[in-house]
């Protein structure tokens, strides 16, 4: 039989008698991005472990005690990625008789956090290394930088085309070849993702100039928000279909498409498969000072049939109906399956500061909010059946920026067979983005937002 015990910060001052010997690694699972990159090690039993960051050139080495090696540690070596961020590579060896040490070979110089995770359906217990920047980058200097840098890419791959074009059409041919009745069009290979090779820090990035900050404080941010990811595979419907998948398939097609209108620009809070607190969604949306947030999902319920969109405001006195207070509780748990380390948080002033983030939602807001959601749920009940003809209430912990209108957007019921599989097809998923895209920018018709001095 098992003892159960309690997991903390105190995981590391407990004797080997109560970990146990002969832990069993389950899965191994490296999540790279560029907000951070999480390593997760996943046993039968609880396992304690160390590390230490050393110096020329950057590694972190993590000691894992009453452990034997195991083949399963290995495959961390094979899940290293080339675009990785952080790592470059990874060691493992049995170090002592009953320690494994890992060395993870960094490309910039990092500030690690390391916690355990309590067993979660569908989890075993975790071991979390968490590798952040040393400096957090800018989130409103880089929307504008990412924007002239994605200009130039297209300028750059439009003049490429047309001097492949000229070439072709100024190169001598053979006596008697045939023309093409048309020119080739003018379309440009889709270039191939970076590829961060180097192990080398990246120098800082210059300092806003006058015109970036003048061009900051005329942007228009929407705060797109891809429910889940990464350890948090959301719902998943009866074919395997995975919530965070389909989410960030829409959010990333939403975010081209409204980065295209004059003015706007879009902020994800994940842009590929790695885990996002609850809390983290929320400030990463007012660090950029977003004049709106839409949180993107496609949940289950518990009877299949259930089916339709919907579409979700904050309610700080009780859900609207029963449907909402439970779709909200299952929301509201998804730091639980994904991971938070709250041990992290660095004081208990952080940790008040976050309680009280979570009671500032004002009416205004939620009023805003509604205008916002009666907008989108008209133009998404063009594209499929809805699940309520109103905008629906609850106490989604993600709605509680208290000056941002926001709104949860359920696209559909991915536990519903059929409409799994229309969330699978990309027309569907094409004609969603463009009903949200257009309740989004007639919202901001109707409710232009405020004049607003952005600090960078």
């Amino acid at each position: 039989m098992k003892r159960r015990t309690a997991l903390g910060t105190t995981v590391l001052l407990l004797t080997a008698p109560q970990i146990g010997l002969g832990a069993g690694i389950v899965a191994v699972r490296l999540w790279p991005a560029r907000d951070y990159t999480r390593v997760t090690i996943e046993s039968d039993t609880l396992l304690a472990a160390t590390h230490t960051l050393v110096e020329g050139p950057p590694r972190l080495v993590v000691d894992i005690d009453q452990l034997a090696l195991d083949p399963a540690l290995r495959q961390l070596v094979g899940q290293v990625r080339a675009d990785d961020p952080f790592i470059a590579g990874v060691r493992v060896g049995q170090y002592q008789p009953r320690v494994v040490r890992l060395v993870f070979d960094l490309k910039q110089p990092v500030r690690p956090e390391q916690f355990t995770l309590t067993p979660v359906p569908p989890y075993s217990h975790r071991l979390v290394f968490d590798l952040y920047p040393m400096q957090e980058a800018d989130p409103l200097l880089a929307l504008v930088r990412d924007k002239e840098a994605a200009e130039q890419r297209a300028a750059q791959a439009v003049q490429d085309a047309l001097g492949e074009l000229i070439a072709r059409i100024e190169e001598p041919r053979p006596q008697g070849a045939v023309v093409p009745a048309t020119a080739p069009p003018l379309v440009a290979a889709a270039s191939a993702p970076p590829v961060l090779q180097t192990p080398a820090p990246k120098p800082p990035p210059p300092p806003a100039t006058a015109e970036e900050r003048r061009r900051v404080d005329r942007l228009i941010i929407v705060a797109l928000d891809p429910g889940h990811g990464g350890e948090d595979p959301g719902a998943v419907g009866p074919t395997g279909l995975r919530e965070k998948d389909v989410v960030l398939s829409v959010a990333l097609a939403l975010r081209d498409r409204l980065n295209a209108v004059p003015g706007m620009r879009v902020m994800l809070t994940r842009d590929g498969d790695f885990f996002v607190p609850l809390a983290e969604r929320v400030r990463k949306a007012r660090r950029v000072q977003a004049d709106l947030f839409v949180s993107i999902h496609a949940d289950a319920f518990v009877r299949r049939e259930a089916r339709g969109a919907s579409v979700f405001a904050l309610s700080t006195s009780g859900a609207t109906s029963s449907a909402a207070r439970w779709m909200a509780e299952r929301e509201n748990a998804a730091d639980r399956v994904g991971g938070v380390n709250v041990a992290g948080l660095k004081s208990t002033a952080d940790r008040q500061l976050l309680a009280a983030m979570a009671d500032m939602s004002t009416t205004a807001q939620i009023n805003d909010s509604l205008k916002l959601g009666a907008e989108v749920l008209q133009r998404i009940g063009r594209v499929g059946r809805l699940h309520k003809r109103q905008v629906e209430q609850a106490g989604f912990a993600v709605l509680k920026a208290p000056d941002i209108p926001s709104i949860l957007v359920e696209t559909a019921f991915i536990s519903n067979p059929e409409e799994e599989q229309r969330l699978r097809d990309p027309a569907f998923r094409a004609e969603l983005v463009r009903a949200l895209a257009e309740g989004i920018q007639r919202y901001f018709e109707r409710n232009p937002p405020l004049a607003r001095r952005r600090s960078l």
